[in-house]
């Protein structure tokens, strides 16, 4: 520890060391977090202005389009400029706030698609008690309670890095900053953090994967009741979306954390991690707003409205 001099900024992975691939990424990310940041914002507008909108499930939704503007916002711009700049490179500092932003918004995001998978477990299950079980001071609560457990695992992680010492080497095997990036430039025993971060991050994982997944079970034992094909039909259309996008949430979760980050597999890494910081905020208002009629309905009545007006 006497030769050991703790570190002030660290090294990012680059994507590409070709200038024109750099220059071709650059254009393609861009045009993603633009997009993804324009149908968000869409998708929230639109259910705040719109009447019809005004339900649980899409105040939900609404919160999910936030939470993924906020996420994308976290690594898309530092992305872009690392790849404009061709720098690669930020304060500790900047990399602990950046994991912690990321490790939050994450979290929230597990808990609001618990939310949303209660509410449509009472859509489809408890349909006669719907208005009454998710009245808007339930939602309301529950939305509270998503912000606000969020920030459990991220505050008790980033205070434990308090008691490590940073002394590189400070190149990080990413492109953005992760918790177990961080933990692998430390020349301090991590064992603690690894161990806080397991259990508070298995114990949260598997009550929010149970009380995701467990709703769905009873949907399907209902929905296979039904006689009519129509009926089933019409049953499993108003979930699909939302257990897409959960499917495809917890699939790159598994991948980036629980899958050996190897040289063999190192590139593979990236790439999810990109689909899952960069492309899956932008596949969640695409899913919903595809499959949605009541949100293609609004965003034609808001076009039409301002042709009109113009």
């Amino acid at each position: 520890m006497k030769n050991q001099t703790a570190i002030s900024s660290v090294l990012l992975l680059s994507l590409s060391d070709t200038p024109r691939t750099i220059y071709l990424l650059f254009t393609i990310f861009l045009l993603i977090y633009l997009m993804t940041v324009l149908s968000n914002f869409l998708i929230i507008l639109l259910v705040v202005t719109c009447a019809h909108l005004h339900t649980p499930m899409y105040f939900f939704l609404g919160n999910l389009a936030f939470l993924d503007m906020s996420y994308s916002s976290v690594t898309a711009p530092r992305l872009l400029y690392d790849l404009s700049t061709h720098r690669w490179s930020m304060s500790l500092s900047d990399c602990i706030a950046q994991m912690f932003f990321s490790m939050y918004l994450g979290g929230c995001e597990v808990y609001l698609l618990c939310s949303m998978s209660y509410d449509r477990y009472v859509a489809i299950c408890r349909p006669l008690h719907y208005s009454q079980i998710m009245s808007w001071d339930t939602c309301i609560k529950m939305m509270s309670f998503v912000w606000f457990s969020g920030l459990f695992v991220p505050t008790i992680c980033t205070l434990c890095l308090r008691r490590l010492m940073f002394c590189g080497p400070n190149l990080i095997q990413s492109f953005y900053c992760d918790l177990p990036h961080l933990f692998q430039i430390s020349c301090t025993d991590t064992s603690i953090n690894y161990l806080v971060l397991t259990m508070s991050g298995s114990l949260i994982g598997i009550v929010a994967f149970v009380a995701t997944f467990y709703p769905y079970i009873l949907i399907f034992c209902r929905v296979i009741k039904i006689h009519s094909s129509d009926g089933k039909y019409k049953a499993f259309s108003t979930c699909t979306s939302h257990l897409t996008v959960v499917l495809i949430f917890y699939a790159s979760i598994t991948f980036i954390y629980f899958v050996p980050n190897t040289s063999n597999l190192l590139t593979l890494n990236q790439v999810v991690t990109v689909i899952y910081t960069l492309v899956t905020p932008l596949l969640n208002p695409l899913i919903y707003s595809l499959r949605n009629k009541d949100l293609k309905t609004a965003l034609w009545r808001a076009l039409h409205v301002q042709k009109k007006t113009s």
